[in-house]
């Protein structure tokens, strides 16, 4: 699973790591929506040159985490209902045929990752009872993940890991109510009994909720 405080791969080009790492922060909110980032103070905090530096902003800009202001520098994009709301159109059936995927593996005596799995809801729920929330938020972006893995599709893998900054971010924002923990932890015991429509169906629900918090948690829906 993913750890907020690792620094990015050393073996990783110094643009790749700096990408990383002002992802990273974005996600965990120590540059929170709004903030204005200044290349100088960022390269002087990640211990680089401004030149990767310089090509991470421009990079996070592209792919709409950062904007451009109007006469120098960036800063962090505000979230829009309509970009939650788009993320998780995409997200959801994406979400939902992983698991069905990951049951029928198990169903066919593939359970490679479900240990693997497991381990995420004790990761959450100990993150939780130490009211860590970005070692929960991490918790739960790994759950997905370790589902992912399970269902054997590389073009799912691939297609979902352009969704993976975006969903944790999106997790990083939102509450992290006590049942959505419960929720995965139904998805997990489908999966691993390889019921390929109850898991497919509980991740439905679970998508579907996370969808409602995120919306209420952001922008106050009732």
């Amino acid at each position: 699973m993913p750890d907020p405080d690792a620094a990015p791969g050393p073996d990783l080009p110094l643009g790749t790591r700096a990408r990383e790492a002002v992802l990273q922060r974005i996600v965990d909110r120590r540059y929170p929506q709004g903030a204005r980032l200044v290349e100088r103070e960022v390269a002087e905090e990640l211990g680089m040159s401004r030149v990767p530096v310089r090509e991470a902003l421009r990079a996070l800009v592209t792919e709409g985490l950062l904007e451009l202001l109007p006469h120098s520098g960036v800063r962090v994009r505000r979230l829009e209902r309509a970009d939650v709301e788009h993320l998780y159109e995409v997200w959801e059936p994406l979400a939902v045929q992983a698991s069905r995927l990951a049951a029928r593996a198990c169903a066919a005596g593939d359970c490679r990752g479900v240990d693997a799995l497991e381990a995420t809801l004790h990761q959450a729920e100990s993150a939780a009872a130490a009211d860590e929330a970005t070692r929960e938020v991490a918790a739960h972006t790994a759950f997905h993940e370790c589902v992912v893995a399970m269902s054997g599709n590389p073009l799912l893998a691939r297609t979902l890991e352009q969704l993976s900054w975006q969903l944790r971010l999106v997790f990083g924002l939102r509450e992290e109510p006590a049942h959505m923990r419960a929720q995965h932890a139904e998805m997990y015991r489908h999966i691993a009994a390889g019921d390929a429509e109850a898991a497919a169906a509980s991740t439905l629900l679970h998508v579907r909720d996370s969808r409602a918090v995120a919306l209420r948690s952001l922008f106050g829906d009732t």
